[in-house]
């Protein structure tokens, strides 16, 4: 069974980086395409980027766009999601989801069914 993990959340200052990690266990990344999300209390859950599973295709939404940057190591099964240029609109709960697909999905939450459990960026100075 597919279990998603992200890591790297934490505080940074306005202007700062960070790398979002999500990792595999239980089955291979590797041909899958992966979508970043995020969710800000009482929002709707928020495409950010998604990769397709080659790596060849990737999207951003347009509040990012410029700034993060989603690259993916199948070697090491795992999807990064490059943050520079923080803004304290950033600050929430990241999520990273699979359909276990290898196109990507858009930005539809419901399309996904595989989920980690978040992690946090508190982008604060």
């Amino acid at each position: 069974q597919l279990q998603l993990v992200e890591s790297g959340g934490g505080l940074v200052q306005p202007g700062g980086s960070l790398r979002l990690s999500c990792a595999a266990s239980g089955s291979t990344l590797r041909y899958y395409a992966i979508a970043w999300f995020r969710q800000a209390p009482g929002k709707e859950r928020e495409g950010v980027s998604c990769i397709s599973g080659s790596g060849g295709s990737t999207h951003y939404a347009d509040s990012v766009k410029g700034r993060f940057t989603i690259s993916r190591d199948n070697a090491k099964n795992t999807v990064y999601l490059h943050m520079n240029s923080l803004k304290p609109e950033d600050t929430t709960v990241y999520y990273c989801a699979t359909q276990k697909l290898a196109t990507v999905q858009g930005w539809f939450p419901v399309v996904y069914s595989y989920w980690g459990r978040g992690t946090r960026v508190t982008v604060s100075s």
